[in-house]
């Protein structure tokens, strides 16, 4: 592909569903002033109907100048610009009546050529950003709602963090310990001293209990420098759970990720219609304590 198209291909916009180009920098092209390119087309208005041509509204103009850094003069212009369609482009040629106007329509038409052929070929793809955006959307506006009701003092009911969103994950469950009145238990094969940093800001009242099957001697000297400074904290030896759960107060929690791994993959929580006491009654009380 020649330098000249790809030039010209940064300079191609969709406005209204189609692609276009600004009068100014169709001048600069023809190597003729935007006025008279203008005065061209002014005395042969018949030629361009308004698939051929069209003005810019003021909330067009802003955003192609908010995109483009070379149309930056065009800022605080008060004249809105005219954009030229592929066909308006190739009738500009025959008004503006000069070799040089036939040499640069050719390459422009070119270029619109190549620019839809790569739209129609990659069609499936700028639908599935589309629909990956979407995705995106109503999962922040799900996220809200989870924050929301935290700041309600409402405990959220469900919901999905994906991949990267390490601090919102963070910030979820923070929020969910904090909540917590009276107990704290979690269930949990992959505690270890990076877990127990989440319950740091917990009421000083909050007694916690965890069930690990990843129990060792560096989580239990970790258990028990955090006791020494935020209270008594039990770990207790288990290794019949499969799934994460975590109780606050009278409400049980599935949790689909190790809290030490949070927003570091996809999952997903939701509060359970279960009793604690009952949920509680089929774990085997050992004595694993720090």
């Amino acid at each position: 592909m020649n330098k000249p198209v790809i030039l010209i291909k940064n300079k191609i916009h969709t406005i209204r569903g189609v692609q276009v180009m600004l009068d100014s920098d169709l001048a600069e092209l023809y190597g003729v002033s935007t006025k008279r390119l203008k005065e061209q087309v002014k005395r042969n208005t018949e030629r361009f109907p308004e698939n051929f041509m069209f003005k810019l509204t003021k909330d067009e103009k802003s955003e192609v100048v908010a995109f483009c850094d070379h149309l930056n003069n065009l800022k605080y212009s008060y004249v809105l610009p005219l954009v030229f369609t592929e066909p308006g482009v190739s009738m500009l040629s025959a008004v503006l009546k000069s070799k040089k106007a036939v040499e640069i329509s050719i390459k422009i038409i070119t270029a619109f050529v190549e620019m839809r052929q790569f739209l129609i070929k990659n069609a499936y793809v700028f639908q599935e950003f589309q629909r990956i955006n979407q995705k995106l959307i109503t999962h922040d506006e799900q996220l809200e709602q989870v924050f929301k009701a935290m700041d309600d003092k409402e405990l959220p009911r469900q919901g999905i963090f994906f991949n990267g969103q390490v601090f919102d994950a963070f910030v979820f469950i923070s929020n969910l310990i904090k909540s917590a009145q009276a107990r704290i238990v979690l269930i949990d094969n992959y505690v270890d001293e990076n877990t127990l940093q989440l319950f740091a800001d917990k009421n000083s009242e909050v007694s916690i209990k965890i069930y690990t099957s990843n129990l060792n001697k560096k989580l239990l000297l970790a258990a028990e420098k955090f006791g020494q400074q935020h209270g008594g904290i039990v770990i207790i030896k288990f290794e019949d759970s499969h799934d994460r759960f975590i109780i606050i107060d009278n409400e049980v929690y599935h949790i689909g990720a190790s809290l030490k791994d949070l927003g570091k993959k996809w999952f997903a929580f939701s509060r359970l219609g279960l009793a604690p006491e009952v949920f509680l009654s089929k774990i085997p009380d050992e004595s694993w304590r720090n």
